[in-house]
């Protein structure tokens, strides 16, 4: 996030997020397994076609042909997109990759080369982009639900005395209240810190919310990120590069923060009966903000950035969907599999 866009920001009501342990990185908020799947190593539905399959003896009225069911919808071939669904199979690559173990939230690294997601002990763990080379890198301790990992890297600034950063931020929860974590990401069997949200001293200035604070989403050089509080239904805004580390910025939730500078984030918001996307955009005179399914006839949750920022994937109940990150076109289904999208770079 560049000064410009600092200073931007900054014209909203701004809190401090102070007392954060160098060396934190990765950030996560949890979710159940919703697609359990057999553990024989196979995959009965990993197909990239969308065709309907075919009998075998092709006669016509052949009860082969016309009954057999349709071949899932893939459409993550060759565009970095990858789907998580809490089984130990990743769709991704146009098929579905067997990891070996329960993935929950994955999250891949801003270079492509390393994954993290929540096993099914509950762990943070991060591996190869086949599941391959596992490290845990922080042990749940049993008690708590642990989701949504993101990464956190960012360049040492000698010149602010910020040092490099490889960290995983993740969303929390004990007994009911929900904090943010971090921990490095390169840790083996690690102790997460939870982010002490502080702010600055001043006249009508109000504490930031140091519970109910999920789904957080890091992008950029900067070290910035995004994440909602579910207590007070609104979506914040961090940044390292400032002594007011936090802001709410508006009413939403599941926040992705835009992987270019200046350019915002996406969240979620309901809109007369269905959860549309949203996008912000920082200004001179504050933030704008744009309904990206304006015509929404179903629910659009779960929002990620492509790579280069210009597309934007959700989760709808009947599968992922793909739209322009502007909001110039309507969004398009691309794969009949359900679960939390990612891109990989």
């Amino acid at each position: 996030m560049s000064v410009r866009s600092r200073s931007r920001r900054t014209a909203a009501a701004i809190a401090v997020v102070a007392g954060v342990t160098a060396g934190l990185s990765l950030v996560l908020t949890g979710c159940g397994p919703e697609d359990a799947t057999g553990t024989d190593g196979t995959d009965p539905s990993a197909t990239s076609t969308a065709s309907p399959a075919q009998g075998t003896s092709g006669a016509k009225g052949d009860p082969a042909a016309s009954d057999a069911p349709a071949a899932k919808v893939n459409g993550t071939g060759k565009n970095g997109l990858t789907i998580s669904d809490g089984s130990r199979f990743v769709v991704m690559n146009g098929t579905r990759v067997d990891f070996g173990t329960v993935v929950r939230d994955l999250a891949w690294s801003p270079d492509g080369k390393k994954a993290a997601f929540v096993d099914g002990d509950g762990d943070l763990v991060v591996s190869d982009p086949d599941g391959g080379n596992r490290t845990v890198v922080a042990k749940n301790p049993g008690s708590e639900n642990w989701s949504h990992p993101t990464w956190q890297v960012r360049a040492a600034d000698t010149a602010n005395q910020l040092p490099k950063l490889n960290n995983l931020f993740f969303a929390g929860r004990k007994g009911g209240v929900s904090r943010l974590y971090g921990v490095s990401a390169t840790a083996h069997n690690g102790t997460p810190h939870v982010l002490s949200l502080g702010n600055e001293s001043g006249e009508d200035v109000k504490e930031l919310p140091q519970t109910g604070n999920v789904w957080p989403n890091a992008a950029g050089k900067y070290g910035a990120a995004v994440y909602a509080n579910a207590d007070d239904g609104k979506v914040y805004v961090r940044d390292d590069y400032l002594r007011q580390q936090g802001a709410a910025i508006a009413p939403g939730s599941e926040p992705a923060l835009a992987p270019g500078d200046d350019e915002g984030f996406v969240f979620v918001r309901s809109v007369a009966g269905h959860d549309h996307l949203f996008r912000e955009t920082p200004g001179d005179n504050g933030p704008t903000f744009k309904d990206l399914t304006p015509n929404a006839a179903t629910d659009y949750t779960e929002p990620a950035f492509s790579p280069d920022g210009k597309t934007v994937a959700a989760r709808t109940p009947a599968g992922i969907v793909t739209l322009p990150a502007d909001g110039s076109a309507a969004p398009v289904k691309i794969s009949d599999y359900t679960g939390l999208p990612a891109y990989r770079a």
